[in-house]
């Protein structure tokens, strides 16, 4: 690991706005908390600079904004699920310059679709471009919301559905086709794909696509160890997983007894949400890295991991009737929101920062699409919850028209 001293001296010739932040990070400044509302207006805005100022300039949304490299290109996977939050946004604001929005991406994605029905892995413009299950089942969750909020992308949808419904393995695992950026293995955390397929078969109950979900999640649970950690949960070191790949995890799980209100499932979620909650730091942080016996394998926060898991602890607090979960989500979201800066350049203000501090080892020195997309959406949670349980992202589409494909 680079120490202290170390990185102070790999960062000296950062930009000035670079060093501030960076020194303030390690001061633990914090702003005052803008509460829930601001906070969700000021990220949706800040997708909507990330939309407009991608180096691809193509619809999708760039990756990150880097302190030292400035907008990337866009990026399939995480374009795929910012949809559903911009069409959740878009329908609570009233704000239909965000269905627009929401549309572009949708017509992008379609445009990027393989032949098969899948999509590639990394920024539309990595190499190799195959077909990859994790980033196919992420652009399955906007492409299931684009058909229920404008009756359009049904073949796409089916194509993406479809492609993991069948190259799936008789256990539940998806191995033919993997990642080519990540270490090679089977991923517990793709469950967060299985949700995708939760979300089309809502729209098309015949056609497998949530029993198949549900063969990964049970198997994905098999990794689960007895104090609630998950083996073979991480993209590079799954010995110290991120809390972001544990908060895909579990959100899957969250997902699965949504869709199918299975106990065993509820019980699972909440053994990983329980161990997750021994961690939380005094200053309202997750460890980015957590060992198998729960112990932190790193010193900085990963933010985007930090708010997947409260969104998912708000969720068990109301059904597994366990207030200790919402109020850490209620503690940790409030932190998140701290770190927002409502007084800089557009390409920062209303950014959620890879680590905190911010040359942390998990996007290092960049503000990350799916950073705000997540604290977006535990910041809607915050608001509803207490109040009916969220819907479906596709709830409410099977009674405004015919289903059949």
């Amino acid at each position: 690991m680079i120490s202290i001293l170390g990185r102070w001296r790999k960062n000296f010739g950062l930009p000035p706005i670079a060093r501030e932040i960076l020194k303030e990070d390690y001061r633990g400044v914090l702003r005052n908390d803008p509460g829930a509302d601001f906070a969700i207006d000021l990220m949706v805005d800040w997708l909507c600079r990330a939309q407009d100022n991608s180096a691809s300039a193509d619809g999708g949304v760039a990756r990150d904004f880097s302190l030292t490299k400035g907008w990337a290109t866009s990026y399939p996977e995480t374009t795929g699920y910012i949809i559903p939050t911009m069409l959740n946004v878009a329908e609570l604001r009233q704000r239909e310059e965000l269905r627009d929005r929401a549309r572009r991406m949708l017509d992008w994605c379609r445009k990027i679709q393989l032949d098969c029905g899948g999509f590639q892995g990394g920024k539309i413009d990595a190499s190799p471009v195959v077909p990859v299950t994790f980033n196919t089942g992420q652009i399955l969750l906007g492409l299931a919301a684009g058909v229920a909020a404008f009756d359009d992308y049904r073949d796409t949808m089916h194509k993406a559905a479809s492609f993991l419904r069948d190259s799936q393995d008789e256990d539940g695992a998806w191995r033919r086709h993997p990642t080519p950026f990540a270490q090679p293995g089977d991923k517990a955390y793709e469950t967060h794909v299985a949700w995708g397929l939760f979300e089309a078969d809502r729209i098309a109950p015949d056609e497998g696509y949530g029993e198949a979900g549900m063969r990964q999640v049970r198997w994905a649970m098999g990794l689960q160890q007895a104090n609630g950690w998950v083996d073979k949960c991480c993209l590079n070191m799954p010995r110290t997983p991120l809390t972001h790949t544990l908060g895909y995890y579990l959100k899957g799980l969250v997902e699965a007894h949504r869709w199918s209100n299975d106990e065993a499932v509820l019980n699972a979620a909440l053994r990983t949400a329980e161990g997750l909650l021994g961690t939380l730091r005094p200053d309202g942080f997750l460890p980015g890295r957590l060992a198998a016996d729960w112990t932190p394998a790193a010193s900085w926060t990963c933010l985007t991991g930090n708010v997947q898991i409260a969104d998912s602890w708000l969720y068990l607090a109301e059904v597994a009737n366990t207030p200790e979960l919402g109020k850490a989500a209620r503690t940790v979201i409030a932190k998140v929101r701290r770190t927002l800066r409502m007084d800089a350049p557009d390409s920062i203000r209303g950014g959620v920062q890879g680590s905190y501090p911010i040359n942390g080892d998990y996007g290092e020195m960049e503000y990350l699409n799916w950073a705000a997309k997540f604290s977006i959406d535990a910041n809607l949670s915050e608001l509803s919850s207490g109040q009916k349980p969220r819907k479906p992202l596709t709830s409410g589409y099977r009674n405004k028209c015919d289903l059949a494909s």
